[in-house]
């Protein structure tokens, strides 16, 4: 009998994770790129997340991704933070360095490499739905890719205004806060409209608070939501002439640097784009 390594162990942890491609992505770039390691999706309710990371640490995992609703809870059971990650506040990616557990971000960098493919984001003003780890992210990307506004629209005061302060605070880029109090117009010169909540997660008829009407062929329309990768957003803003831009690039970016960071081998994205979009049947 030949003994053989112990498998290499990554995870997602979320509530809901059912319908989440990742793990499916992640083991077909370890087969490809020739790594014996298994990726695992893990319901976690919030309650349950001390300990999850907990049993993270005994079982030796080499990291893992952080989705809904722990993004921001998570950094209180880490090691460390990247600097992005520690400026923004939130966490999508863990790694296990030397028995300590370090925090990082890819949500914001993978959003921006998406947008850069139809648009270069310098000077343009953006309107964003939502002020959750993922907003902070990739309004935190935006503004440090050179963006010259960004409005925040949400439904909490304190945690829009506590973004848009890191924003212009920190980042060094011009934000403001809308409060959504039923549907939002959006200003005739906004360049981007992002929705950076998860509404639309796993419901195509799931409607942003946005005055349709208002948007116009000149603005890019994105959405962070992956599945479906065609939202009631972006079925809209199809409708208006807008330029559309689904979470898919931005997954696939995102998976990209997570794998990077936990093996240190650089996998093959088209790989990785086919693998989702087979999973989701497109």
């Amino acid at each position: 009998m030949v003994d053989r390594p112990i498998e290499e162990i990554v995870c997602c942890m979320g509530q809901p994770v059912a319908g989440n491609p990742t793990q499916f992505i992640m083991e077909r770039a370890f087969n490809a790129a020739g790594l014996d390691w298994r990726y695992l999706t893990l319901e976690v309710p919030p309650e349950n997340l001390s300990g999850a990371l907990a049993g993270m640490r005994a079982m030796g995992f080499r990291g893992g991704n952080f989705t809904i609703p722990h993004k921001v809870a998570v950094i209180e059971h880490l090691d460390d933070l990247s600097e992005a990650a520690r400026l923004m506040g939130a966490v999508n990616c863990v790694n296990q360095k030397d028995g300590q557990l370090i925090g990082e971000n890819t949500d914001g960098k993978g959003f921006v490499q998406s947008l850069k493919k139809i648009v270069d984001p310098s000077g343009l003003k953006v309107a964003m739905f939502g002020a959750g780890g993922a907003a902070r992210a990739v309004s935190v990307e935006l503004g440090l890719s050179g963006v010259s506004e960004i409005i925040v629209i949400n439904r909490t005061e304190s945690r829009g205004q506590n973004l848009v302060d890191l924003l212009n605070n920190d980042v060094g880029i011009k934000s403001s806060l809308v409060i959504q109090d039923g549907e939002v117009e959006i200003d005739d010169d906004v360049n981007v409209v992002l929705n950076a909540t998860s509404i639309g997660l796993g419901d195509a008829d799931a409607q942003v608070p946005v005055v349709v009407e208002t948007l116009s062929e000149n603005m890019v329309v994105a959405d962070v939501v992956f599945n479906p990768p065609q939202t009631w957003l972006l079925r809209q803003a199809a409708e208006r002439g807008c330029t559309c831009l689904d979470g898919l690039g931005m997954l696939v970016n995102q998976a990209v640097i997570g794998f990077q960071i936990w093996t240190g081998v650089d996998p093959d994205p088209a790989v990785m784009r086919e693998a989702l979009e087979e999973y989701l049947e497109i």
